[in-house]
């Protein structure tokens, strides 16, 4: 639930707060599938346990690769972890994070997490059924989407659009009309850093607006559509939250990353609190929005900033195997099976080429972690049928053993499977569909 000013209600405890008033509670006993009873405790660390390889081994000997796992015990370390990081502002869950119905209602029961972060239109009115703050993180250009939300007075009380112009403000008064629930919207800052008069753009290529009399005139321009209700503020600084400063590679690229960052940061807190300040002369706002899962800490200290927007650190994909504030436990994995073995040295898994998303390059292709010692040839990658994969380990494998690997990035492996298999320690508790498995593909 909201209030006004976007803190939670008075009564409600989140984060690190809750955590620490947690420790001498006992740990309830974990229902089948669900990590809510595990995490929403706040328990110790210690108490929520990664299963072990061999455990994950155990428990999935009798299913049939392709398939994807979900360990909960990591997960809820993980989730248990990053509200301790926001520093007690509640974190509002990227779906795009999980792209999993079940799992996003068991981590929105934990302590520390409020609302969800939606990337398309037509999701967030899916999603918004079942919970009643979901935040569109991204424009819509979607007309039947736009007119089914300005039709539905409870839709429109729970799902909150994100502008960046008043083409957007166009867009959505061309297709809703006049008359009927007001729709409430968020203004999208652009959280990049600018140098050498904006002739260097450093960060995401998202909103145009980027000072504070910008975002005046879109709150003005906002105001002025009397369907439209101005209810928030959002920046995703991306070139902080989004890259790990400890990636491997050349010592002066990584001392590149640091100082960009640090420059980003301390310009961005000044900026972002003179938007807030700009805007709520003109209207009160809900909530503010920023961050990433990379960002927890330096974001939440930020005056302006009453919540965060987080959700790959709890799967903790490939790629952010490289920050030095944290390192969340892997809970994500998908498993392949060995079907050729071509030459010494060498094995072939069919399918494979499940590559994410952003600047292409090596670190966006699955990372193979056990066992041990392969890794993937330059000339083929991660194939779309068969990938081939080497190492002296490979000799030691036969056909049908399996190769366990981990995604690149969090959300997107749900696109390549139905079903995930949620592990505790050696069990499979459940079987959950993802957005696939539930016959939808938003993006």
């Amino acid at each position: 639930m909201r209030d006004r000013d976007g803190q939670a209600p008075s009564g409600r405890v989140h984060g690190a707060q809750a955590a620490q008033d947690a420790g001498s509670r006992a740990t309830p006993d974990v229902s089948p599938g669900a990590i809510a009873p595990v995490v929403a405790s706040a328990a110790p660390v210690s108490t929520a346990r990664p299963a072990t390889p061999e455990e994950l081994e155990r428990a999935t000997a009798s299913l049939q690769p392709p398939f994807a796992v979900v360990d909960l015990g990591a997960l809820a370390v993980n989730a248990t972890r990053m509200a301790r990081r926001a520093g007690g502002k509640p974190i509002r869950l990227a779906s795009k994070s999980l792209r999993c119905r079940r799992l996003l209602g068991d981590v929105l029961r934990v302590p520390g997490y409020s609302g969800v972060l939606a990337f398309t239109l037509p999701e967030a009115l899916w999603l918004a059924e079942d919970h009643d703050d979901v935040l569109v993180a991204y424009p819509s250009t979607d007309g039947p989407a736009l007119r089914r939300l300005a039709a539905d007075a409870r839709l429109a009380a729970r799902v909150t659009l994100m502008v960046d112009s008043a083409a957007h403000l166009d867009v959505i008064t061309d297709a809703v009309g006049p008359d009927g629930p007001p729709l409430r919207v968020c203004l999208d800052l652009d959280a990049s850093l600018r140098l050498a008069g904006g002739r260097v753009h450093l960060g995401m290529r998202r909103s145009p607006v980027h000072t504070p009399e910008q975002a005046r005139a879109l709150a003005v321009a906002v105001l002025a559509r009397p369907r439209l209700r101005l209810v928030g503020v959002m920046a995703y600084e991306g070139q902080i939250a989004g890259v790990g400063d400890n990636r491997p590679g050349l010592p002066g690229s990584r001392a590149a990353v640091r100082l960009v960052q640090r420059l980003s940061a301390r310009e961005l807190r000044e900026r972002r609190a003179a938007v807030v300040d700009a805007v709520r002369a003109l209207t009160p706002l809900e909530f503010v929005n920023g961050g990433g899962t990379g960002s927890l800490e330096s974001t939440s200290a930020e005056p302006a900033v009453t919540e965060l927007g987080a959700g790959s650190g709890l799967y903790a994909p490939g790629l952010f195997d490289h920050y030095r504030r944290f390192r969340p436990l892997p809970a994500a994995h998908f498993v392949l099976s060995v079907v050729r073995r071509p030459a010494p040295r060498h094995v072939t898994l069919l399918g494979g080429g499940w590559v994410a998303s952003g600047p292409a390059g090596l670190d966006r292709l699955p990372l193979p972690v056990r066992p041990a010692g392969l890794r993937m040839l330059p000339g083929e990658g991660a194939g779309e049928v068969q990938t081939p994969l080497t190492g002296a380990v490979a000799d030691r494998l036969r056909l049908g053993d399996r190769v366990w690997f981990r995604h690149a990035k969090a959300g997107e492996l749900c696109e390549r499977v139905n079903h995930l298999h949620l592990v505790e320690g050696d069990r499979v508790v459940d079987v959950v569909p993802t957005y696939r498995g539930e016959g939808h593909a938003f993006l």
